[in-house]
């Protein structure tokens, strides 16, 4: 789960917030960081779930490749490799 100052750090690098317990409530900007709406804040969210799930299942795509060509005695690409070899 990505949290509300994760995803705020994502749209602004330079941020300084602090938030408590999660709650859009209670999120304190900081040395004058300017404010993100809190539908920003969750579309962000959003994106980075996404990403997230689409980069785990894109691991799993490519351990399936490589188990498939390692089944049939194909070579496997680097990054099939790696995967199967977690790096």
């Amino acid at each position: 789960m990505t949290d509300i100052v994760t995803a705020i750090r994502n749209i602004n690098p330079n941020a300084e917030v602090t938030c408590i317990n999660e709650d859009y409530n209670q999120i304190e900007w900081l040395n004058d960081t300017p404010v993100i709406s809190k539908s920003d804040i969750e579309t962000k969210i959003a994106e980075l779930k996404t990403a997230q799930e689409e980069e785990v299942q894109a691991k799993e795509d490519l351990k399936l490749s490589a188990k498939t060509k390692l089944m049939n005695g194909e070579a496997l690409t680097e990054e099939e490799a790696n995967v199967m070899v977690g790096l």
